[in-house]
């Protein structure tokens, strides 16, 4: 999340024209982020967030957003996009990109989670996975292996000859896996895909955490759910400055999921592939954010050499099996 188109208090109050959501008392932009411009914005009604977007198109935003209204009317702790006036539907134009408005959740994310947070987290994205199975909308996940093979390229003249021979190399094996029997038998549905912490919010103590709710679901699509797995341990159980995993933490995001999802045979076959394959598509993501920026009010691109660390940890070292 970033701002890069400004909206001013008048902006708003016409936005808000078109919802039955009361009048505007306040607005704040989240400088957070890298994809989307979104607002803080509090109406005589409750706490919402404003979001205008601006990479995805009207032809993308349906998946987006009826996934979380699907996934808030079944009780998971998801943002409930708001509709129109008098209207089933939930994306208009503003400024001239797609917008929506979505409920605020209660509590902030963890920083620094602890194996119980973690293990909320897992349980929960479990929960989501399997109440997302029959949501009926189509979308592949956009920041998938045709965008890694499609955006490596253009990256390679910024990088070392070490960099590049890691990066080409992992993305032939990751085709290669992609090809496989093991890689058809993995369960997918609608994912996430980007459920790093900040992404995730708590309530409650941090001794006893109360899930809050998932948040920024647009890089959400459709993939292997393994995948959705591997990206959020590859952020929730690492230890930051080397990427490497930690047990404590691992373990219990992972029993988590799997009291409410047992991981297949399959997945435990692909679960260390996986683990790169999560580190790389981050990789290449922070790579081209931090080369080929786009302009923004409050941009920070984040240091693409973190995931560079982590898909060498990978790599090197031995994987903690499956539940």
């Amino acid at each position: 999340m970033a701002v890069f188109t400004p909206v001013s208090n008048d902006d708003a109050r016409t936005l808000l024209d078109q919802y039955d959501i009361g009048e505007l008392v306040s607005l704040r932009g989240i400088t957070a982020g890298i994809e989307n411009t979104n607002y803080f914005l509090t109406t005589t009604q409750g706490e919402y967030v404003l979001t205008l977007f601006e990479v995805l198109t009207h032809e993308q935003l349906p998946f987006y957003i009826e996934l979380m209204h699907y996934l808030a009317k079944q009780g998971l702790p998801i943002p409930q996009p708001q509709s129109l006036k008098g209207m089933d539907q939930r994306i208009t134009t503003f400024h001239n990109k797609p917008t929506s408005i979505v409920t605020r959740l209660e509590g902030g994310y963890e920083p620094e989670p602890s194996p119980e947070h973690c293990r909320l987290a897992g349980a929960t994205l479990a929960r989501t996975h399997l109440a997302a199975a029959d949501f009926t909308l189509q979308q592949p996940n956009l920041r998938g292996l045709e965008w890694w093979q499609k955006t490596a390229p253009t990256l390679l003249e910024f990088l070392t000859p070490a960099q590049q021979q890691l990066l080409t190399q992992v993305l032939n094996e990751q085709q290669g896996f992609a090809n496989s029997a093991v890689y058809a038998a993995l369960p997918k549905g609608p994912s996430h895909c980007d459920l790093f912490r900040d992404n995730v919010l708590f309530a409650g103590t941090y001794d006893t955490p109360v899930m809050g709710g998932f948040i920024d679901f647009y890089f959400a699509g459709c993939d292997r759910w393994l995948f959705d797995v591997a990206v959020s341990v590859n952020d929730w159980c690492i230890h930051r400055p080397t990427g490497s995993l930690q047990h404590d933490t691992l373990s219990a995001w992972l029993e988590g999921y799997h009291q409410v999802r047992p991981f297949t045979d399959a997945e435990r076959d692909a679960w260390p592939t996986m683990l790169q394959a999560a580190a790389l598509r981050f990789w290449i993501s922070r790579l081209n954010d931090f080369y080929r920026p786009r302009p923004a009010q409050t941009l920070k691109p984040h240091d693409p050499k973190h995931f560079e660390r982590i898909l060498t940890e990978r790599r090197t070292q031995p994987i903690p099996a499956l539940p």
